[in-house]
């Protein structure tokens, strides 16, 4: 019972798209209680079941528009809910070390292990959604910081545990975001810029923070976006790697896209064309850009056109770049592919953007990511305009259960 009142009122309030910390709020203000004494981590006891809101229950179903009854039906789904960063992480400050550790001292070697095991989340996220990994990367996540806190070593090694942290919590908050987690992308993408920057990695902490402007420019907000995908460019500076740099400046074209400032977004993509063209065998860059090319940055410039509505500089790029695309990245091309039949809707080719919409349904009907399901939702939304043709009638008539619906998703 604990349990299933924790994954309802979970459950519920993610369907109103409410954040913990606004759940505390309406609650208090349900209470009639000042100074909102019910915050974030309260609720967040609540939803992991470490704390059964008894007196809470009325306030909490009043604040949610829902009986006491529908808050502590037994739960129908076999699958336990997707952990979050409270589950894998101490409450206090989670970089802090023990006064008094008690752990195994630890050297490079220990470093080098990680390094290898948080490499090796990044390949899988390669061919596997973030259904299927948030588990072992906030599991992974928890053993990090845990080695960290608890064992004893050298300034040095610390400082290179602190940094495998950065990587670790990049690839991990982008996991959760392809999860759906949105807000659990966010702690962990915070915690990863903490760790960085006391490494005092500014280039890792750059491609955190733009990692988090991109989820922020998909999810609805567009000026933060912008704001941070800006400051992540400015704070890594112009001595990091030229990859790096392109990254940074491909994810400050694509805020400003979302924000439909076309003529910042296309300056952006220029500069960053020019900075990866500085790039060369003798430039050094960190392991976690290995996918960073011309290629991607083809993809990125086609989908910015895309959004600014401009097909026909959007489709020859996607077409180009999708012919020889590796296709055991199935999430991935299932993404540009969306990005193909949004931009031949927009240039008024309704058929084939309907043949490209049913092969995006088709990878994404076995892949658990958020954004490809967002993604056709919103190609489905597109093609309405085109419900008297056949083809896009058919579509919509054999999919009405994936119509969007207002959750404040973009998607990408």
């Amino acid at each position: 019972m604990r349990s299933d009142i924790g994954a309802n009122i979970r459950r519920i309030r993610t369907e109103r798209g409410w954040s913990q910390a606004r759940l505390g709020h309406e609650v208090c203000h349900v209470a009639g209680l000042a100074g909102d004494p019910v915050g974030r981590q309260e609720v967040s006891r609540w939803e992991t079941g470490r704390r059964t809101p008894r007196e809470w229950l009325p306030s909490i179903a009043t604040a949610l528009g829902v009986s006491t009854e529908t808050l502590t039906a037994p739960q129908k789904a076999v699958e336990p809910p997707l952990p979050t960063l409270a589950d894998f992480l101490p409450e206090e400050d989670s970089l802090s070390p023990l006064e008094a550790r008690t752990g195994r001292r630890v050297g490079m070697v220990n470093v080098d292990d990680l390094r290898q095991r948080v490499h090796g989340l990044r390949l899988a996220d390669d061919v596997l959604a973030g259904g299927d990994l948030i588990r072992p990367a906030l599991r992974e996540l928890r053993s990090a910081v845990k080695l960290y806190r608890e064992s004893t070593h050298t300034s040095e090694v610390g400082r290179q545990l602190l940094r495998q942290i950065g990587e670790l919590a990049q690839i991990a908050g982008w996991i959760a975001s392809d999860a759906g987690q949105f807000e659990e992308a966010e702690r962990i993408y915070r915690l990863g810029i903490s760790a960085a920057r006391q490494a005092e990695d500014n280039t890792l902490a750059g491609n955190i923070a733009g990692s988090l402007a991109y989820q922020l420019s998909n999810t609805g907000r567009k000026s933060e976006g912008v704001t941070l995908a800006q400051a992540a460019l400015h704070d890594a500076g112009p001595e990091a790697p030229p990859k790096a740099r392109a990254l940074y400046l491909d994810r400050v074209a694509w805020a400003h896209a979302q924000a439909g400032e076309a003529q910042p977004a296309m300056r952006a993509l220029g500069e960053a064309a020019l900075a990866l063209g500085e790039d060369s065998p003798d430039t050094e860059a960190p392991g976690y850009l290995y996918w960073v090319n011309a290629g991607e940055l083809r993809i990125m410039e086609s989908r910015v056109y895309t959004e600014l509505r401009r097909p026909l500089r959007a489709v020859p790029l996607l077409r180009e770049v999708l012919s020889g695309y590796d296709t055991t990245h199935t999430r991935e091309l299932a993404l540009y592919l969306s990005w193909l039949a949004m931009a031949l809707a927009d240039a008024n080719e309704p058929e084939e953007a309907a043949t490209v919409a049913e092969r995006v349904i088709e990878l994404g009907s076995d892949t658990p990511s958020e954004r490809v399901a967002e993604r056709t939702r919103v190609i489905l939304n597109r093609l309405q305009d085109f419900r008297e043709v056949p083809e896009v009638g058919a579509i919509l008539a054999e999919h009405p259960s994936r119509l969007p619906h207002a959750n404040g998703y973009a998607g990408s």
